[in-house]
């Protein structure tokens, strides 16, 4: 037989440091899994939170969310919480979703109590293609124009100097600060970055053109 723990998420007025101290002393206790509980009128710590905060602390012991309220959440955005949770994890996070029942729990613009059975059945489909590696909102950002061997060894993304973006601000911090913007499919030479140029294909070069004739340079 295994024995499990909750996590003392929605505790009322719990200080979340507590949680992963908490995971820690369950998995050293010898306790098979942590499972969290959740209502979002509660007042308490989520549940992607609680079980992040274990994921990092923990090596062995199971993770449960029980149950999360998967219809109050946007479909991707909660595919990705949990995809994240679990690679931190390595693997040992388990989900279990309701669609909920209380109206106070559907804090979440346009996903109210109405239709949240078939709102759900959407969603699972949603969250399996995002747990398979498809793009959440089938989107990307293309970085295969830059020239290779000018950024070998430079993790622009880790030192701040990359920006990634297809909004006005974005363009304007990148002026402003010095980064470089990756909008879309195109790559923008807006600026040097440690004397590294961002130089762009011809098909890159015209696109760009196009993408910023409406933007504030």
């Amino acid at each position: 037989m295994k024995i499990g723990i909750g996590i003392p998420n929605q505790v009322r007025d719990v200080r979340p440091e507590v949680i992963p101290e908490w995971a820690r002393l369950a998995e050293e206790s010898g306790f098979s899994s942590l499972t969290t509980v959740g209502r979002y009128a509660y007042p308490g710590v989520s549940e992607t939170v609680a079980l992040a905060g274990a994921a990092a602390v923990t090596r062995r012991i199971e993770l449960i969310s029980g149950v999360l309220l998967a219809a109050t959440w946007p479909g991707a955005l909660l595919a990705k919480e949990l995809a994240g949770i679990d690679g931190i994890s390595g693997g040992r996070l388990s989900v279990g979703i309701g669609s909920g029942q209380r109206p106070d729990d559907f804090v979440a613009d346009g996903h109210g109590p109405a239709g949240r059975g078939a709102r759900l059945d959407r969603d699972l489909e949603t969250y399996r293609g995002i747990w398979r590696g498809d793009a959440a909102g089938g989107g990307f950002v293309e970085l295969a124009c830059l020239e290779r061997g000018e950024i070998a060894g430079r993790n622009l993304s880790a030192s701040g100097e990359l920006f990634v973006g297809d909004a006005e601000t974005s363009l304007g911090l990148a002026e402003d600060v010095g980064v470089i913007v990756f909008e879309r499919n195109a790559c923008h030479e807006l600026v040097k970055v440690a004397g590294i140029q961002n130089r762009e294909c011809p098909e890159c070069a015209q696109a760009r053109r196009a993408d910023l004739s409406g933007f504030r340079r």
